[in-house]
């Protein structure tokens, strides 16, 4: 008499799918942050983008009115209004980085450095434009996905 036969089991045994798991999940770790750098690196072209287009609006507008800036009143609703014949889209663009992540542009007098008031007021404005002189820039002094320039500088 010999012993009965054994059934042998096509499934995973329990040690076998945690390694499985693991695996993943090492793999998973890795990934990630090189996606996530990815996506970082998108906004901050994107970023680059919707400046170039505000800033080619403040051109235009500037070139067809006589060397005239928009907003020379420093009225924001001015401002927006005055480009927005030249930018695509009903609002004014939204800014993906700092604070306020807004529309919002803060309106600065002067023909000195902008620097000097860029991050004063992050939590409300996305945007500083100085009127007088026409420059335009991103409101905030928050790190870009490089780690060493501030969205201040672009």
């Amino acid at each position: 008499m010999g012993c009965p036969a054994r059934r042998h089991s096509v499934a995973f045994t329990l040690i076998e799918l945690v390694v499985v798991v693991m695996i993943l999940g090492i793999l998973a770790a890795i990934a990630a942050p090189k996606l996530l750098r990815t996506s970082d690196a998108a906004t901050d072209n994107g970023l680059r983008q919707t400046l170039g287009v505000v800033r080619t609006a403040i051109d235009t507008y500037s070139a067809q009115h006589q060397g005239g800036l928009p907003g020379a009143d420093g009225n924001e609703a001015t401002f927006q209004s005055d480009i927005q014949p030249y930018l695509r889209g009903a609002q004014f663009p939204t800014c993906p980085v700092g604070q306020a992540k807004n529309g919002n542009v803060r309106m600065m007098s002067g023909n000195g450095s902008i620097t000097t008031g860029i991050g004063a007021t992050e939590v409300t404005h996305s945007w500083v434009y100085q009127y007088e002189v026409g420059d335009f820039f991103v409101n905030s002094t928050d790190p870009t996905t490089d780690g060493s320039t501030t969205y201040d500088k672009f």
